[in-house]
């Protein structure tokens, strides 16, 4: 797919976490007391993640042109980070190297089901500041996406890219004092499955969105892992099932969805049309162990959203 239109130096930025994964497979769920208090690791290997750096590196993977702003560190971590997304072809001229240990996270991962628990921790000195920003490259993207992690951050660059015009997509995970304001600053609010219900009181996710127009009357989306992706567009709600695969791991899923939704809406797709598309995306990256290395092809995501199967590597 080519996506590199003449008058914008990049077709996504995102802004937002890095991570480095220690990922254990497991033969179960770990217990605190019984036969699982206590068992060997089936497997483990070092993987590159996190929301946004994630997201990017599909879109990179999908002929999109990237480019990173957040924080790395200066330990061993922070330096794979910075290799992993500079060998994606993600601009990081606007990164910044703090002298902290960088974000990473321990994930254990029922070998069985693919499914996982983070265990995550990141240094306060990592958190990047609206004043870190560049504007004028915000305001030239085609799409800006951006997480809640630094929240400042985040909603000052949405509404410099907004307030240009620009489509800005997000990755809503938590309840904090900012997320109303990250919602209403973002055009297209991508939320975890557990946020609607969290801000607005309705477990019915139509409702829930619904109430949520009060503060964006833009498309919104929630995604539901295993069951796939819903939508509100306008006054149409949509359910987009997910795809059945093996999974080995689920870790990124939610990640590899986003970026390959934001592949689609600048393909031009429409809202469901997107959904599908991101939806085999995520499924794919379900078949195989870590997050950036999940990262499907366009190709492989568009087999699989046609109907045709997809192997695993």
């Amino acid at each position: 797919m080519s996506a590199h239109p003449s008058g914008a130096p990049f077709d996504v930025i995102g802004i937002g976490a890095n991570s480095v994964d220690y990922v254990y497979r497991l033969p179960a769920y770990p217990e605190r007391d019984g036969p699982n208090a206590k068992m060997r690791i089936s497997s483990h290997s070092l993987c590159c993640g996190g929301q946004v750096a994630t997201a990017l590196c599909t879109c990179a993977a999908m002929g999109l042109r990237a480019k990173y702003i957040g924080a790395t560190g200066t330990d061993d971590n922070g330096r794979r980070v910075r290799e992993e997304l500079a060998r994606h072809a993600i601009d990081m001229v606007d990164a910044v190297i703090r002298d902290v240990t960088n974000q990473f996270a321990v994930i254990m991962v029922d070998e069985h089901a693919g499914e996982r628990i983070v265990l995550w921790d990141r240094a306060e000195g990592l958190l990047l500041r609206p004043r870190e920003l560049p504007p004028d490259v915000l305001a030239s993207a085609r799409v800006v996406h951006v997480d809640d992690v630094d929240q400042e951050a985040s909603i000052a660059a949405a509404e410099i890219a907004r307030d240009a015009g620009r489509i800005v997509t997000s990755d809503i995970d938590r309840i904090t004092p900012r997320t109303e304001a990250l919602v209403r600053a973002v055009t297209i609010p991508i939320f975890a499955e557990h946020v609607p219900a969290a801000m607005t009181g309705e477990s019915d996710f139509e409702r829930a969105l619904r109430r949520l127009r009060r503060l964006n009357d833009g498309l919104m989306c929630v995604t539901l892992g295993p069951r796939g992706a819903v939508a509100l567009d306008g006054d149409a709600f949509y359910h987009e099932p997910a795809f059945t695969v093996d999974a080995i791991d689920t870790t990124g899923a939610g990640d590899v969805f986003r970026g390959a939704f934001i592949t689609a809406i600048l393909r031009g797709d429409a809202a469901r049309d997107a959904m599908r598309f991101a939806n085999a995306a995520a499924a794919i990256s379900c078949t195989r162990l870590g997050a950036i290395n999940g990262v499907p092809t366009y190709e492989e995501a568009a087999a699989l959203a046609e109907g045709k199967s997809v192997g695993s590597r």
